[in-house]
């Protein structure tokens, strides 16, 4: 019996993980669906992470407005009038106390079935908000992780169409999983991000961020988990990019920019990549619309190349 056992228990949780890795693939793929019709809708694609004026209050921080790429793709989710009737022209924090509107909290707190890789840690990471396992891509972290005017498809204030993506849309990166986080927020334990790399990041007080500034980071999770709210456009939530290798031994890495203007005020830079649960690699969806496999054995340069749309590279064989 302990031999039989030891034959098919292997067995058995291969054929889960491969059930897991079908639902993820589904879930990239209805993403990839609901981009496609908001373009049909709007002509462009949507905003990767939403900062304006407050009405009356310019001076607030513009982008504590904050909606994701995700929040906007909402109404095509087929998800029903809850979502769809998601106020999106109420900042996300807004003043004087910087909460959730209550007309915007049920939707906001949600737990959505497709924003949960089943492979990753499905659980609620901060009250009142929905976490993911899905984000945008930004680009290739350049000008020391910046959302603003990106060389990906999402960003801040962005509107990309498929025009603009002269790399062409099967060699142009659209989603991709990255795990929720873990552990204790605002730590400055360093023993956390060598015990569990892939879902502990690295924070600087600071913008543009730079490797030496990235090494020398003291604190990780500040405020929060990453993937805690589907609704929040910052790199810590529903934006990543390709600095950094799929699943790499190498934490993310997060900063704030302090720049007086209301413009860039508190905005987050970020170095988030793809990071997975399933084995060998990360699932990714392209913006012609299919998903594929990847694995974390890419060459750093077919996935940069991934990441931007219009850099002009050759992504070869991936």
């Amino acid at each position: 019996i302990g031999v039989l056992v030891a034959l098919l228990l292997p067995a058995v949780q291969m054929a889960r993980e491969a059930a897991r890795r079908t639902r993820c693939s589904n879930n990239l793929k209805q993403l990839g669906l609901a981009a496609h019709n908001y373009e049909g809708v709007h002509g462009h694609l949507p905003v990767g992470s939403e900062s304006r004026a407050f009405p009356g209050a310019p001076s607030y921080p513009h982008n504590f407005y904050r909606w994701s790429v995700l929040a906007h793709l909402s109404p095509y989710y087929e998800q029903g009038t809850l979502f769809s009737a998601l106020d999106l022209e109420t900042p996300l924090y807004a003043p004087p106390t910087f909460a959730i509107a209550p007309q915007n909290a049920p939707a906001v707190a949600a737990v959505l079935p497709l924003l949960q890789c089943p492979s990753d840690e499905s659980r609620v990471l901060a009250t009142g908000h929905g976490p993911t396992s899905y984000a945008g891509n930004a680009g290739t972290g350049r000008d020391g992780g910046s959302p603003f005017d990106a060389d990906g498809i999402f960003y801040i204030n962005s509107a990309t169409t498929f025009g603009e993506i002269a790399d062409g849309t099967t060699n142009t990166l659209l989603f991709s999983e990255s795990l929720q986080g873990r552990g204790p927020t605002s730590s400055g334990d360093a023993t956390l991000v060598q015990r569990d790399p892939q879902r502990v990041y690295r924070f600087v007080y600071g913008a543009p961020l730079s490797d030496s500034a990235c090494n020398g980071a003291g604190l990780f999770n500040v405020s929060d988990l990453r993937g805690f709210s589907w609704v929040n456009g910052e790199f810590r939530c529903a934006l990543m990019n390709t600095y950094y290798p799929p699943n790499s031994l190498v934490p993310d890495c997060l900063g704030v920019s302090f720049d007086p203007d209301p413009a860039r005020l508190y905005t987050g830079f970020g170095w988030r990549t793809a990071r997975s649960q399933h084995p060998g690699g990360v699932q990714i969806g392209l913006a012609d619309g299919s998903v594929r496999f990847l694995s974390k054995t890419v060459s750093i340069d077919v996935w940069r190349a991934l990441g931007s749309r219009n850099g002009g590279e050759i992504v070869g064989t991936f």
